[in-house]
């Protein structure tokens, strides 16, 4: 459980995040944002790793939930991948800064803890798309003669670009409508 001081330097540190990219989240400009001094913010995290850490787990919380949201989602395969490409673009609108820190995994490669995080984070989406394409198979509403991973990649992938490109084109499209039309072209390589 995060203290109110605790929340509070995660939110400007999400902030610095999206406005300065992950390389201005340091604690001197942290400790500047918020108006405390630099010992202060290490009071309540030992680290940027730890407050990095902190950012990756509530994500990853929120992975958990899509997945059980996924889970209990009525609708076909078709449909739930649907869903997903229009609830995703959203909260990456909405949180820019999960951009710079979830799809930004190679500058995490040198410190095993929050690369191990990421990669959790990541596996959990993809376990997830594999379930619904694999129900997808089963119910053969989605196609067989492809694997349930190469689908699911390949699926991913597009979101995930999406999304980078978007980013670094400093948000000059509509992520939602590109994510839509983005939908209409996986129902062409999904539908069996």
């Amino acid at each position: 459980m995060q203290t109110d001081r605790q929340r509070e330097i995660v939110e400007v540190a999400l902030d610095l995040i999206a406005n300065k990219g992950i390389q201005g989240l340091t604690i001197k400009n942290l400790s500047k944002a918020i108006g405390i001094s630099e010992p202060a913010i290490y009071r309540h995290f030992e680290s940027k790793t730890a407050i990095l850490m902190t950012i990756l787990n509530n994500f990853k919380e929120m992975a958990d939930l899509f997945s059980g949201l996924m889970d209990t989602y009525e609708g076909s395969a078709i449909e739930k991948i649907g869903f997903m490409f229009q609830k995703m673009p959203g909260l990456f609108t909405e949180t820019p800064s999960m951009v710079s820190v979830v799809l930004s995994e190679e500058i995490f490669k040198n410190d095993d803890l929050l690369k191990n995080k990421i990669v959790e984070i990541m596996n959990l989406y993809a376990e997830t798309i594999e379930k619904i394409i694999l129900k997808g198979q089963k119910e053969k509403n989605v196609r067989a003669d492809i694997s349930v991973k190469s689908l699911a990649l390949l699926t991913m992938g597009s979101l995930r670009l999406l999304v980078k490109r978007r980013d670094l084109n400093d948000h000059d499209f509509d992520l939602n409508r590109e994510g839509n039309k983005m939908i209409g072209v996986l129902n062409k390589i999904l539908e069996k």
